[in-house]
């Protein structure tokens, strides 16, 4: 060790605050286990109401025997963990309470590293946020994807076969009883969700970023393989220790540039956009929204998985995974960008082979030439906006109808399949109220079901636009992160029905084709207006969060406040 590990300023010592520390932890901890090895947490988001997560148990006891094997002592440390499909009104109002709290945690407790488990959509931006305003020596291990379910005889995409199969059964060419058939065969295993939905996109960003070993994003859950990185997570945590080896040292710009070309090129969720920009925010590393777009947005598809594609997770890792993919591109990365293990990601590229190009594409051979997430501006969206070319339909990229526009989730829910809607298939569909502040939360609503008379009719696309995010593994022409909210007093607040909308996405654009000072000029709908709360977190939050464009974090949590405690507790 090159200094005193950080814990000894609990343990070191014949004093009687030394003598608590020491004392509490002998219930099976040796007396050598004080005498100057590194405490090592492993933060660990298993919980069984986050079914994504629940197996981290096991990966936590393959990191705690690499961390002995190396001479430290691991000590798991339960954090908030977040289930994407369980938590009302939507996780992602949790992610900063989860992020301060494991940060808070890890601040508080007599360790000198960390080692960070997550899957499930929130469960690794939380955990990065947090050890990026720590800033201890950190690692993530991803939990992993689940097995391929089949129903049958088909592979099914979870997520995003919920949303395709329940629109056919709202159009009424699937039963209701087949459609509950295959309830049963989605979830075949461990792990989270098999596309390249939100969880799986930040694995990979973890890995992009630097702050996971190199080839460990999208090992399948039940993988043996996993439980051997997670082992050597273990040691390398601790060499992290030894050559104090900080997210300050592994997260720099070109990392997160680096980060938004690997979302490109396999196709990423757009959800990636917010928790890069909250990283970065805790990082203290310069991002902005254009900087998706500036990097990303000529970058070509390369992967073939839904929703952008037809293969899922467990073809992914078979092909080659993100090392593959990031050979491929290896010409767009930053070169100095460095990883946990101190060496350059590039460096690890050279033995990444392509195994299966029918999964990952050559980049002679793209599945879409320039697919990256692209950033628009507009009347509608001053502060900025998001949109997925690559799971959109190109003849509605540039598109001008009017707009349909929906006060609420709620709203949208009770009036969408009314036979007499004014509705077509040229119509905008505009939902607000479901920002950071509106809803509150930012749900996963933006993918909003079409109209069931249209659906009947063949029409499985619309443009859709919204102030919410939606789900990684949802596809279609949507508009999302609209900002400012509708609830912050944005634009979005100001549309009526009727109103002529362009969509432009050669030319970065999203506008209303009004008269010029019109839209200014009108009062905002009185429904936009959140009601607060009158306690708690949500009162916390919605006080407090910032809008889509800054990654939604909370104002006074952005920055890095170290690892240093000022006061002993006895």
């Amino acid at each position: 060790m090159g200094s005193t590990p950080r814990s000894q300023s609990w343990y070191a010592g014949t004093d009687r605050n030394a003598f608590i520390h020491r004392a509490w932890m002998r219930r099976g901890l040796p007396p050598h286990a004080f005498d100057g090895r590194p405490h090592i947490a492993i933060a660990n988001t298993a919980s069984d109401l986050t079914p994504c997560n629940s197996h981290l148990g096991e990966v936590a006891a393959g990191v705690k025997a690499g961390i002995w094997e190396a001479g430290g002592i691991p000590l798991e440390l339960p954090v908030p963990s977040l289930g994407e499909t369980q938590m009302r009104p939507t996780a992602m109002l949790f992610r900063n309470l989860a992020a301060m709290a494991a940060e808070e945690m890890i601040r508080a407790n007599p360790i000198d590293g960390v080692v960070l488990l997550g899957g499930c959509d929130k469960t690794i931006p939380a955990l990065l946020m947090a050890a990026a305003s720590v800033d201890l020596p950190a690692i993530v291990v991803p939990g992993g994807p689940m097995l391929t379910g089949h129903f049958r005889g088909t592979p099914l995409g979870c997520g995003t076969d919920v949303w395709r199969l329940s629109e056919e059964v709202r159009a009424g060419t699937l039963s209701q009883e087949r459609f509950l058939e295959a309830e049963s065969s989605m979830i075949r295993s461990r792990g989270h969700c098999n596309t390249m939905g939100t969880a799986s996109t930040m694995a990979c960003m973890a890995e992009a970023l630097g702050m996971t070993l190199p080839g460990v994003a999208g090992i399948p859950a039940p993988d043996s393989r996993l439980l051997e990185h997670a082992h050597e997570a273990g040691r390398v945590v601790m060499e992290m220790v030894e050559h104090d080896r900080r997210p300050s040292t592994v997260l720099s710009r070109g990392s997160f540039l680096n980060a938004i070309v690997a979302l490109a090129a396999i196709g990423g969720s757009t959800n990636a956009v917010v928790h890069l920009l909250a990283i970065a925010g805790r990082a203290g590393v310069t991002l902005t929204l254009d900087d998706f777009d500036h990097t990303g947005a000529d970058v070509p598809l390369l992967v073939d998985l839904q929703p952008a594609g037809a293969h899922l997770m467990e073809d992914f890792h078979r092909a080659g995974g993100l090392g593959a993919v990031l050979r491929e591109v290896s010409d767009l990365l930053d070169p100095s960008a460095t990883t946990v293990t101190g060496r350059p990601l590039t460096e690890y590229l050279a033995d990444a082979d392509l195994h299966d190009e029918s999964v990952i594409r050559r980049r002679t051979t793209p599945l879409q030439e320039a697919a990256g997430i692209a950033v628009l501006r507009g009347d509608l969206c001053p502060d900025g906006a998001v949109i997925k070319p690559a799971a959109a339909s190109p003849s509605l990229l540039h598109h001008r109808g009017r707009a349909l526009v929906f006060d609420s989730i709620e709203d949208l829910r009770a009036r969408l399949d009314d036979p007499d809607l004014d509705v077509d298939e040229d119509s905008v569909l505009v939902l607000r109220g479901c920002g950071p502040k509106g809803y509150p939360g930012m749900p996963e609503v933006g993918n909003m079901p079409l109209p069931a008379k249209l659906l009947a009719k063949g029409v499985r696309d619309m443009v859709r636009i919204s102030d919410a995010r939606m789900s990684g593994t949802a596809y279609g022409t949507v508009v999302l992160h609209v900002a400012p909210e509708a609830a912050a007093g944005g634009p979005l607040a100001k549309v009526r029905t009727g109103d002529p909308i362009v969509l432009d996405t050669t030319r970065r654009r999203l506008d209303t084709d009004l008269p010029p000072g019109e839209l200014d000029a009108r009062e905002p709908a009185s429904a936009t207006a959140h009601a607060a709360p009158v306690r708690g977190w949500e009162r916390l939050y919605i006080d407090h969060v910032l809008q889509a464009d800054r990654g939604a974090d909370l104002d006074f949590l952005t920055g890095s406040s170290g690892s240093a405690v000022r006061r002993e507790s006895h």
